[in-house]
């Protein structure tokens, strides 16, 4: 896993909509993760919630394929650590969004006795709460990459 670049945009621009969170309902992962609908928060509230920030700090990550699980995991370590570091630096509301599922655990007790091993940690994803990516990004479906955002103040 490598960090390409991080760039801070204003949260206003960062766009909410249903659209995200209907393709989840395509993904395998949909219901059996903590960070997945219908356990994240619905779209609406996430919208709310977006608009209470004035700035997000967005990153993208380049994975191996060949490696993605573990790749994508420390992706999740690293998008928490940035957090915990805004958190200490004075953002006491820093909150960070998943790229997808969560999979920090291996394997997930979620999808077996429907609770998580680390609630502290497990974030929503960006599509499962509606985060239009491409209101902020340009994607290239060409490039093993992933991207992260982090809400600041």
């Amino acid at each position: 896993m490598k960090v390409l670049w991080e760039r801070e945009v204003e949260a206003e621009k960062v766009r909410v909509s249903p659209r995200p969170v209907w393709k989840c309902m395509a993904c395998p992962m949909y219901g059996r993760r903590p960070g997945c609908p219908p356990s994240a928060p619905r779209w609406q509230e996430a919208r709310e919630w977006v608009r209470s920030f004035k700035r997000a700090l967005i990153v993208k990550f380049e994975v191996d394929m060949d490696r993605f699980e573990e790749e994508k995991r420390e992706v999740l370590l690293w998008l928490l650590n940035r957090e915990a570091r805004l958190f200490r630096e004075g953002h006491v509301y820093a909150f960070a969004l998943f790229p997808g599922s969560c999979n920090l655990c291996d394997p997930c007790p979620y999808e077996v006795e429907g609770r998580c091993r680390m609630p502290d940690k497990v974030r929503p994803s960006l599509d499962a709460v509606g985060i239009e990516l491409t209101s902020v990004v340009e994607l290239d479906f060409s490039e093993n990459v992933l991207y992260g955002i982090v809400f600041i103040e």
